[in-house]
């Protein structure tokens, strides 16, 4: 049977631990005690971090994929401690999300990346986004169009023109995610990627870049030639 974390030397119970030696001290297991609060008779808060972790082979990465339901499986999870969980880590999505500035200038294919991966990797449906550019490739706003389900979503090409046009772009990138895995475009992404590019050139409107972000991953057709 497991100690409680009360029955613990103080300088080893996790809240006491980050106050006296600081957060960076703490194990992964030891920071999700804390959001977990508490343990159940046969295992402490730290036992179950170590229990959720295991599911994911200790990747972090693959704990911010997990939902609700999925921290729930766990005995002594409940829906209070599943959604703590879940909520601190969407914070951590925000916060690296926040951290990409709007003036950003953009300068390859990893510069959009850097901006999608937050907002995408961790999703389990596919998201397209827009991203509007000035002359000097800066970012002037970026723009969710449409969500779907597991294996695609609908991208509307007239609300992509009125946006820019609205923004007064002079360029876009346009990127969505695949929860599959799978990198490799379908050929209803290279059918849009060409309506996209047919109707910008059109209104002088160039687009620069189409992405498919998967995991810590992405695929670019302009570095792909395919634009």
């Amino acid at each position: 049977m497991s100690l409680k974390i009360t029955d613990w030397a103080v300088e080893d119970r996790p809240r006491e631990k980050l106050i006296r030696k600081g957060i960076s001290t703490l194990s992964d297991a030891e920071l999700l005690a804390i959001l977990i609060s508490s343990g159940t008779r046969k295992k402490s808060a730290v036992d179950l971090g170590r229990e959720l972790l295991s599911i994911v082979n200790n990747n972090l990465n693959s704990l911010g994929k997990l939902t609700v339901a999925d921290f729930r499986k766990i005995q002594g999870i409940g829906p209070a401690r599943a959604v703590t969980i879940s909520a601190a880590l969407e914070l951590g999505r925000r916060r690296k999300l926040s951290e990409v500035p709007d003036t950003l200038q953009i300068k390859c294919s990893k510069d959009v990346a850097d901006i999608f991966q937050p907002l995408l990797s961790d999703l389990d449906h596919e998201e397209f986004w827009v991203l509007f550019l000035n002359r000097s490739n800066r970012v002037l706003d970026r723009m969710k169009l449409s969500q779907g389900g597991i294996s695609g979503t609908v991208t509307d090409v007239r609300i992509i023109m009125k946006k820019a046009v609205e923004f007064l772009a002079s360029g876009i990138i346009v990127c969505h995610n695949h929860p599959s895995g799978n990198l490799d475009p379908s050929e209803s992404d290279t059918k849009i990627t060409g309506k996209i590019k047919d109707a910008g050139n059109l209104m002088d409107i160039q687009l620069l870049d189409h992405l498919i972000i998967s995991g810590n991953d992405y695929y670019s057709f302009a570095d792909n030639g395919l634009l």
